[in-house]
């Protein structure tokens, strides 16, 4: 009996310029099937389902829905032929409520806001497993709340194929277990789906089979119940990699910045976080652990000047920065670059050129009306060498890269200024291995010429790879500062959940300090204390 698929590409072919993003591309997938579909960053994984979901055209090449070959010239095309697409960057209106992004894009509704959207909306999220507010607004809404948002619309719209690209990126732990649940059910009554991920351990255990992409050419597919990570790894990257982080040992400075009693409101209002110090010592990696959504967004941007703080003092040099603009920060002498997590909203100007995001550091500095766009230039055919950023230009717009090459362009900008404090978000959300290990390599040279680094990561064994100490917060209090050589995956999971709170030991000493004969000097100081 003759297989069906759901979907069939072709000899598929697309270029940007003198960049082949896909070469000659044959792919299937099955009704009731999951395929993961795996890649270095600018390998042309998203290129090519942009293909499938009508963004882009194929240059050549043949595209087959249930065995009839089909011409998707726009996503209205793909929606019509039962196929949607979750984008790792979000299509979103900000200004619209989370039933309003869906209802207007359903032709069904006619464009006409009934009054029961909201609930109907809200059911239609409870029946797949997801709780969000319909009445709340995009622009309120965290990075994992627009995620969420954007895989129930797709849900709500009834495609049969249904893309992923990167779902889980910025879900917590027990979103991505949801999530999961919903493309079993989903399997099983017999959606096809394609999921693009970087996460290893979710291809092995979410999927029937993995197709690998590598430089633009289709390398294999292999059945997942036969693969293990090593061998995906080395089919991706095309050579053994070794699967260590480093962590260099670098002489310890004097803090560079020290937070004592930090009180911030989120934009609702509430408390993200509450009475918390510590300190980001020069030449050391702090790391931030915690549930999504437990003050890390808001932290990060006290620090680097960007939102209010109601409360507390951010100690440079023994003065009080607190209150004063990123520009006053820089001219008392901490030069701080901030990385967030949402790079095209926040980090960079999508429809900007590499060249002109560089210059966005410096603007101000021109002499004269206009800016030494030549200069720029220089900077960012020096950031595309040596992060091997993957571009055809770099007058090419950031939006039109790869999620991995528009993270290398932020982070080689905020390198470029030379920073001695580094807060970074997340920075290696998204991205495939051998990206991650190049941001690790940067962050730890970084490290290792006497910069101060506070890094919010979601990954627990990163966090104690990487780091040199760990402070874990939980609803917005720190719950201790732990060495990372001396701590595990189940102590910070306890103290995640607000289980263990190391910082109870010394009644007295400041919020977010503790000490432990087994973990050693936890929290404020300037001395090194050894348990």
């Amino acid at each position: 009996m003759e297989q069906r698929y759901a979907i069939e590409m072709r000899g598929i072919c697309k270029s940007f310029g003198s960049v082949a993003a896909n070469q000659g591309i044959d792919l299937e997938v099955r009704p009731g099937e999951i395929l993961a579909l795996l890649g270095e960053n600018g390998s042309g994984k998203t290129t090519l389902m942009n293909m499938l979901s009508g963004i882009y055209k194929p240059d050549s090449g043949a595209i087959f829905v249930d065995g009839q070959e089909v011409s998707i010239n726009s996503p209205e095309d793909a929606k019509k032929l039962g196929i949607g697409m979750v984008h790792q960057h979000f299509k979103l209106v900000d200004v619209f409520s989370a039933a309003d992004n869906i209802w207007l894009g359903d032709e069904k509704a006619g464009g006409i806001l009934k009054k029961d959207r909201y609930d109907i909306i809200g059911e239609t999220a409870k029946t797949f497993g997801f709780d969000i507010d319909p009445r709340k607004k995009v622009y309120n809404m965290s990075v994992s709340e627009k995620q969420t948002l954007e895989i129930v619309k797709v849900l709500y719209y009834g495609a049969k194929i249904v893309i992923l690209d990167e779902p889980t990126a910025v879900l917590t732990v027990q979103e991505t277990s949801k999530l999961f649940d919903v493309l079993r059910r989903m399997k099983a009554s017999g959606h096809a789906i394609i999921i693009i991920t970087h996460k290893l351990n979710e291809v092995l255990e979410i999927s029937d089979r993995v197709a690998i992409l590598r430089k633009g050419e289709h390398i294999c597919t292999v059945e997942t119940a036969s693969a293990d990570e090593q061998q995906l790894t080395e089919h991706m990257v095309g050579r053994k990699v070794e699967l260590d982080i480093q962590r260099p040992v670098v002489e310890k400075a004097r803090p560079l910045l020290e937070i004592r009693d930090l009180t911030i409101r989120n934009d609702e209002g509430a408390a993200a976080i509450d009475g918390v110090s510590f300190y980001i010592r020069g030449g050391e990696i702090l790391g931030v652990a915690g549930i999504a959504g437990c003050g890390q967004k808001e932290l990060c941007e006290a620090i680097a000047g960007l939102r209010p703080i109601e409360s507390g003092m951010m100690i440079h040099r023994g003065e009080d920065i607190v209150g004063l603009s990123p520009k006053a920060i820089l001219e008392k002498g901490i030069s701080m670059s901030f990385i967030p997590e949402d790079r095209l909203g926040m980090g960079l100007a999508p429809s900007m050129s590499i060249t002109d995001n560089m210059l966005l550091k410096k603007y101000d500095q021109a002499r004269g009306p206009f800016v030494d766009r030549k200069g720029g230039r220089a900077e960012a055919e020096q950031v595309i060498r040596d992060l091997e950023i993957v571009t055809p230009s770099t007058e090419t717009p950031v939006r039109r890269l790869s999620g991995g090459n528009v993270q290398k362009v932020l982070l080689g900008r905020e390198i470029k200024a030379g920073p001695n404090v580094i807060v970074t978000a997340y920075p290696v959300r998204g991205l495939d291995i051998n990206s991650s290990y190049a941001v690790y390599d940067i962050l730890n040279q970084q490290k290792k010429d006497g910069v101060g680094i506070l890094f919010v990561g979601e990954d627990l064994d990163v966090l104690i790879g990487l780091c040199d100490k760990i402070m874990v917060l939980c609803h917005g209090k720190v719950m201790g500062v732990v060495h990372a050589h001396k701590t595990t995956k189940e102590e910070l999971g306890l103290m995640m959940t607000g289980a263990l709170d190391l910082t109870h030991k010394y009644e007295g000493k400041p919020a977010g300090y503790a000490r432990d004969s087994r973990i050693g000097e936890v929290g404020m100081g300037d001395e090194e204390v050894e348990g």
